[in-house]
């Protein structure tokens, strides 16, 4: 590729340009509508990415000396050349500038020229996420030169030759029929690409396609919402997002600008390097459904795109599926092995008919013809149907229970699994929490803990914490119905206050939620001036807020008991905080910690969250789902071994898995704990019971270890070793993120365990697609990437799944065996009746291998899983010793009972040699 320059971000506004493409000043683009036609996209030829428009951009920059940019695409991602470092490396987008939060403000907000737009789009190339299927015919061709196709092609010329017409007429019919299915299963797949959306025009806004867009454009949300083509960052305004796409949960969340330090709020975050994770409460994502936008009187809420294609968060979801890490099975390896078998006897009935043809004076045709029948026969051309028609028949009675298979090669390998990962809310518990009660600090004069109250008695209280539980949310009303976090709304629901949404400028502060206490004689209305919602990487979230008809304002915040503890003054932080809260988590609550602040009249944003006041604890109750503990003792009691893998607490955690079963009362849990290298010191790795331990005197017991995310990434990085022996005791890991649930996985499979993944399709996409069999018990479109979904919303499915896959798996070893044996008999069988010259006829052969062998097939396939688990697993490969004994023992009775019952016909008195006719 020829271009002015080395890589996409170079300058190119010193340049004049010819008159026939004048730059624009800026460009904004805004997508208005997800459905407008895709002809329109995929007819806009206008990109420089077929040549020519690279060669009129580099004539447009004559002074520039064209560079050559050496780059290769795999998997739909472009590596480029990087002559610095001596390597390929992948352009993501605007990230690859390392650029801070501030200079986003100040050097990318403005959009770039019509030149730029061009330039960088030689290397970004199109934005849009296109799976191109293949036409008809190259489907065929790819079909009909598979290896299988290309040896039944060669036994119907053969058999032809042998005048077998109906024998090579049906297998013919059957091939054209198999191959016809698998076209059509093809072609059913659609071609997925990002929308383009028509766009308007306002003031100096440019109306582009979504597919000219490239990072640095600015473009603008519309007030009504649209579907995200691309991944940007919010710059000015909030925006409700759905992101149920990425995350599973349709659970709306609120997306807020970049903090400016220009307007004086950001502090430190304003001047870190701006990244997609670390930010991720400001970015929109791409596929994403923006629901609402909200922006201050007169201006509009624009976004810098970050990254287009491939390289956004819905293309490495494409990608991962499009193009994912195989999975090895012993049984295919084996299987293969097996055939190389039956080719290698196959070889040596190929000799003898040559040299027996050659004895008998046979002429060359015949003998031709009739050495390499005896290949065909050796190797069953129906072997393939008849090793998929157990997994078909597997399907169909998944199927039937509510469990969809997109994968069902996974099948045979899900009868293997010896291990099962859980995600836990959602999953092993119920999706929603319930209020159980709140405690709070009466005063500040007083150490300890108030009182427990239930959520009925904070309905009619004028305090600090039910103003705290009424404002501190990201709740908004679509359609006239509150929506948001399911914790957001359990906790304001408990105050009987209601919410009220408007717009309303005054003095650049922006009033857009209104609380209201609708309990008292008096109004007592406090509206929302500021929100800073949740962070998963803080623990926490804040909202400035002030009471109508009052000049100061009041900073609230919600978060993880030790966090918001820490930002709080210590003398009104209780002295028997650190076990209070111990004592509601190991009883399997998730605990919310709220603390208030009195703002002083110069308001810096800078300095909201300190020496705050703590209020108390909001204490949520999270139920077991009525099937957790008997689906886990039957894994148990089947040997199969269960692990927690969950982003939540690790003594609630810890708690829950005691509750249902997967760590026994009697059993010890140890908590590893890993600190980084710091202050010159080495990483290290400290332990703790999570309980007392037990008097182990009288008793041995099991240990447990747990982790958090924190540690598992310390142990993973400094401690490689340490955690494949973790990994074999470990059953507990907390607050983990969604790749090291992934790496968690492969650390597994690392130890040799087949393992299992069930979650909900919240942040488990990665771990269900990467185990060897992921349920999926969400049906949103973040499980198209697990190979299992099941529509009942309960772990009840994983015993179901390993029962049919063991019924496959076992279902597959006795076809492939009655395969080869059958192979192997008819081979014997026409080795004999070589002997003598002769052969099976054309009705003989179709008669037993249709009529019979296939009959027999299908009908073995029929058998239905058992009932129930047991702690023996069927075998992993062909290659084992009572599989080979029972091929072989049955290969030589065959053998034996037929040269016996061969030679016994050749001694009877009315045998007679049959002698063929001279031609």
């Amino acid at each position: 590729m020829l271009a002015p320059g080395r890589n996409p971000f170079h300058s190119l506004e010193t340049q004049t340009t010819s008159p026939s493409s004048p730059s624009s000043p800026s460009s904004l683009s805004c997508p208005f509508s997800s459905s407008a036609s895709p002809p329109q996209a995929n007819g806009h030829t206008d990109h420089p990415s077929d040549g020519s428009p690279a060669q009129e951009l580099i004539i447009k920059f004559a002074d520039y000396q064209p560079t050559q940019i050496r780059y290769f695409t795999f998997h739909s991602t472009k590596y480029y050349w990087n002559d610095e470092k001596q390597n390929f490396e992948v352009l993501t987008g605007l990230e690859d500038l390392q650029v801070s939060c501030s200079t986003l403000h100040s050097e990318h907000s403005t959009g770039l020229t019509r030149n730029q737009q061009e330039y960088r789009r030689l290397f970004f190339g199109v934005n849009e996420i296109a799976v191109k299927v293949p036409s008809v015919f190259k489907l065929l061709i790819k079909e009909v030169l598979n290896p299988f196709y290309i040896f039944q092609l060669f036994s119907v010329i053969l058999w032809s030759a042998d005048e077998y017409y109906y024998y090579a007429a049906a297998i013919v019919l059957m091939s054209v029929i198999s191959i016809a299915t698998s076209l059509y299963t093809i072609k059913k797949v659609s071609l997925m690409s990002v929308s383009d959306c028509t766009t308007y025009f306002l003031s100096d806004i440019e109306e582009i396609l979504s597919t000219d867009l490239v990072p640095g454009d600015v473009m603008v949300i519309p007030s009504n919402g649209t579907i995200m083509p691309c991944d940007a960052v919010l710059v000015s305004g909030t925006c409700i997002v759905n992101e149920s796409m990425l995350t599973g949960e349709s659970v709306p969340v609120t997306k807020t600008n970049l903090p400016n330090p220009g307007t004086g709020d950001g502090g430190e975050e304003a001047g870190s390097a701006y990244n997609t994770e670390e930010h991720k409460r400001h970015t929109l994502f791409c596929g994403t459904n923006v629901i609402q936008t909200r922006f201050y009187t007169g201006e509009l809420v624009k976004a810098v795109v970050v990254r287009t294609g491939f390289s956004t968060a819905k293309g490495q979801l494409v990608r991962s599926i499009l193009y994912p890490k195989p999975t090895d099975f012993k049984l295919y390896r084996d299987a293969y092995l097996f055939l190389l078998c039956l080719v290698a006897v196959a070889g040596i009935g190929f000799v003898y008919s040559i040299v027996l043809s050659i004895m008998n004076e046979v002429p060359a045709k015949t003998i031709i013809i009739e050495s390499l029948d005896i290949v065909t026969i050796t190797v069953p051309p129906a072997l393939p149907a008849a090793m998929t028609a157990g997994i078909v028949y597997a399907q169909r009675r998944l199927k039937r229970i509510g469990i969809f298979c997109i994968s069902p090669q996974r099948i045979n390998i899900c009868g293997q699994i010896n291990l099962v990962c859980f995600d836990k809310t959602g999953t092993l518990t119920e999706d929603g929490l319930d209020l159980w009660g709140v405690q709070r600090v009466e005063n500040v004069n007083v150490s300890p803990f108030y009182c427990i109250l239930y959520p009925k008695e904070t309905k009619n209280l004028k305090s600090q914490f039910v103003a705290c539980m009424a404002t501190c949310h990201s709740l908004t009303k679509i359609e006239g119905q509150l929506s948001g976090d399911p914790l957001d709304l359990k906790m304001f629901e408990a105050t009987g206050w209601v919410t009220l949404h408007f717009s309303l400028s005054n003095k650049q502060i922006f009033l857009f939620c209104l609380s209201v206490c609708v309990h008292m004689q008096a109004a007592y209305e406090i509206g929302i001036v500021r929100q800073f919602p949740f962070s998963s990487a803080l623990q926490r979230m804040s909202v400035v807020a002030r009471l109508l008809g009052e000049k100061r304002m009041d900073a609230y915040m919600k978060g993880a008991p030790e966090v918001v503890a820490s930002l709080c003054r210590r003398e009104t932080v209780p002295e028997n905080f650190a076990a209070v809260l111990e004592g509601y988590t190991k009883q399997g609550f998730r605990v919310i910690a709220l603390a208030h602040r009195r703002l002083e009249s110069k308001l810096t944003w800078d300095h909201i969250e300190a020496n705050m006041e703590f209020l108390g604890l909001i204490i949520m109750q999270n139920k077991l789902k009525p099937e957790t503990p008997g689906v886990l003792q039957d894994l148990h009691q089947a040997s199969i071994r269960t692990v927690m893998v969950t982003g939540d607490n690790m003594l609630t955690a810890i708690s829950v898995a005691r509750d249902c079963g997967m760590i026994p009362p009697q059993d010890t849990v140890i908590i590893a704990d890993a600190l980084p290298p710091h202050d010159g010191q080495a990483a290290k790795i400290t332990w703790r019971y999570a309980d007392k331990p037990r008097n182990t005197a009288e008793h041995t017991y099991l240990y447990h270890f747990a982790m958090n995310g924190k540690s598992f990434a310390v142990i993973d990085e400094h401690f490689p070793d340490m955690l494949q022996k973790l990994v074999l005791r470990g059953t507990v890991f907390a607050r983990m993120a969604p790749d090291q649930k992934t790496q968690l996985i492969e650390a597994l499979q690392g130890v040799d365990y087949f393992v299992g993944m069930c979650g909900d399709g919240a942040n488990d996409c990665g771990a269900l697609k990467r185990a060897h069999g992921g349920i999926s018990l969400s049906e949103l479109e973040a499980s198209v990437a697990s190979p299992f979904t099941s529509r009942t919303p309960n772990i009840s499915c994983v015993p179901n799944l390993i029962r049919e896959g063991r019924a496959a798996l076992i279902t597959s070893f006795c076809v492939f065996k009655f395969m080869a044996l059958y192979s192997i008999i008819q081979y014997i069988s026409v080795t004999l009746l070589y002997s003598i010259l002769s052969n099976l006829g054309d009705f003989q052969f179709l008669f037993i291998d249709i009529a019979i062998i296939l009959l027999i097939v299908f009908t073995m396939s029929l058998n239905p899983a058992w009932k129930e688990l047991v702690s023996r697993r069927p075998p992993s490969g062909l290659i084992s010793g009572p599989l080979l004994f029972s091929v072989l023992t049955q290969i030589l009775i065959c053998l034996g009972f037929q040269i016996w019952t061969f030679l016994w016909v050749k001694q009877q008195p009315w045998y007679k040699v049959w002698t063929p006719l001279a031609e």
